[in-house]
C-alpha cells in the first residue's frame, strides 16, 4: 500500500468525468488499497479516484461509525428528502460550504469482489456517498454550495473532510 498525493482544486483531473471499471484485476485492488491509505492518513470520511489522480469510478469511505467500503462503479438509484449540512473537501483545504443534498440514497455498486451490490444510506453517510459520486462526475461540492466559507485551525463548527 502506498499513500497517494491528494489533487487539490486546481488540478483539471478533478474536472473530468471517471471511466468505469470495466475488470476488477490487481491494479483496481491497489488502487483501493492506496485509497483506504490515503484517506485515513489524510483523516478523511470518503475519497473518489480522481482526487489521487486516478480517472476511474471507484470510491473509498469509512463514516467513522461501522460503516467503510469501497464501491466501484456507484450509481444513485433514488433518493428522498433534503438535508443542508456543511460539507469540506480534502481537496478543498481550509474551505467549507453548505450544500443541500438528498437526506436519503440507494446506491448500486460493485464490491472488490466483483458482486453487484445496493445500499440504503441516509443523513451523513447518504452526504458522504453524494460528495463522492460528485467527484466521479468531475463535481466539487463548491460547485452547488449555498455559501462558502474559509475555516481555520480554531474554527469550532469544522466538519470532517469528506
Amino acid at each position: 500500500m502506498a499513500k497517494r498525493v491528494i489533487r487539490i482544486d486546481n488540478d483539471p483531473i478533478l474536472r473530468k468525468k471517471s471511466r468505469e471499471v470495466s475488470k476488477i484485476d490487481d491494479r483496481i485492488k491497489v488502487l483501493i488499497e492506496d485509497m483506504y491509505e490515503t484517506m485515513d492518513y489524510a483523516d478523511g470520511v470518503g475519497l473518489a479516484a480522481p482526487q489521487v489522480g486516478t480517472l476511474r469510478r471507484v470510491i473509498t469511505v469509512d463514516d467513522r461509525d461501522g460503516t467503510r467500503f469501497a464501491l466501484i462503479n456507484p450509481e444513485i438509484i433514488c433518493s428522498e428528502g433534503t438535508q443542508l449540512g456543511n460539507e469540506g473537501c480534502l481537496s478543498l483545504p481550509n474551505k467549507q460550504g453548505k450544500v443541500k443534498r438528498a437526506n436519503e440514497v440507494k446506491v448500486k455498486y460493485i464490491d472488490i469482489n466483483g458482486e453487484e451490490k445496493e445500499i440504503q444510506a441516509v443523513e451523513y453517510l447518504a452526504r458522504i456517498l453524494q460528495h463522492e459520486i460528485d467527484h466521479l462526475n468531475g463535481i466539487l461540492y463548491s460547485d452547488i454550495a449555498d455559501e462558502m466559507y474559509e475555516i481555520t485551525e480554531d474554527s469550532e463548527d469544522e466538519e470532517e473532510q469528506i
